[in-house]
């Protein structure tokens, strides 16, 4: 449920300059995140689904994050974006390299103790 207008003015008065921007910025990655994530069809194969969805989910966090690191002060919560980084990218690495074999039929890809690629 979005704020209501006098909430919403109220943070406006007192957010930092360019948080406009920031916010701008957060929902144009968001809407991108919906529509990738939705951009394959149905496979039938809920495994394939699964990693089809969570790419572009894992990309929005990275996002997220980046703009933190662009536009935040804190250094608590940047050092928790610069860990949303490190292990988003190659959890989306690991994702991918399963997603292609699981459209190739093939099992030639690690297990789950060695998830995170060739």
């Amino acid at each position: 449920m979005p704020p209501s207008p006098d909430k919403a003015a109220a943070a406006a008065a007192t957010a930092p300059k360019g948080y406009d921007a920031y916010l701008s910025d957060m929902h144009v990655g968001m809407e991108k995140m919906m529509r990738d994530m939705h951009a394959d069809p149905p496979s039938g194969d809920p495994d394939i689904d699964f990693l089809a969805m969570m790419v572009p989910h894992h990309w929005g966090a990275v996002e997220m994050a980046r703009l933190i690191l662009r536009d935040g002060r804190d250094p608590i919560v940047r050092e928790i974006a610069e860990a949303i980084l490190a292990g988003q990218q190659t959890e989306m690495q690991g994702m991918r390299g399963r997603l292609e074999a699981l459209r190739r039929g093939g099992d030639d890809y690690p297990s789950l103790s060695g998830n995170r690629g060739p």
